[in-house]
């Protein structure tokens, strides 16, 4: 999969996490979550990122897929909760690109 089909997806599914946010909670289970605000967002976040940790250390590829699929989604519901745009994240990324791992952790611990 090329880096633009992975920009369009991630596009695509934010879109529709935006455009649930019109919904009503009994039709969308998104926003059920959104309903909740940041904080239930960032709880059902965090369990499902649990639940992708123990996927990688215990169970077939395919379950790891499904877990990070899980994970990508409530992250984007947990961004739209806090208004967001995952264009913004991908930016950040790409500004870190070519940044040894260790020297950019340690320029964000300089500037804290």
């Amino acid at each position: 999969m090329s880096t633009q089909q992975t920009n369009d997806i991630l596009a695509a599914l934010a879109q529709t996490i935006a455009e649930r946010k019109s919904a009503t909670a009994e039709a969308s289970y998104t926003k059920s979550l959104l309903d909740g605000g940041p904080l239930k967002c960032a709880k059902k976040f965090g369990e499902e990122a649990v639940e992708f940790v123990l996927a990688v250390t215990a169970q077939e590829d395919a379950q790891v897929q499904a877990e990070a699929a899980d994970v990508l989604y409530h992250l984007l519901v947990a961004l739209s909760a806090r208004d967001v745009d995952v264009n913004d994240v991908l930016k950040e990324l790409e500004r870190r690109m070519g940044t040894s791992g260790h020297a950019e952790k340690s320029a964000r611990e300089a500037g804290s």
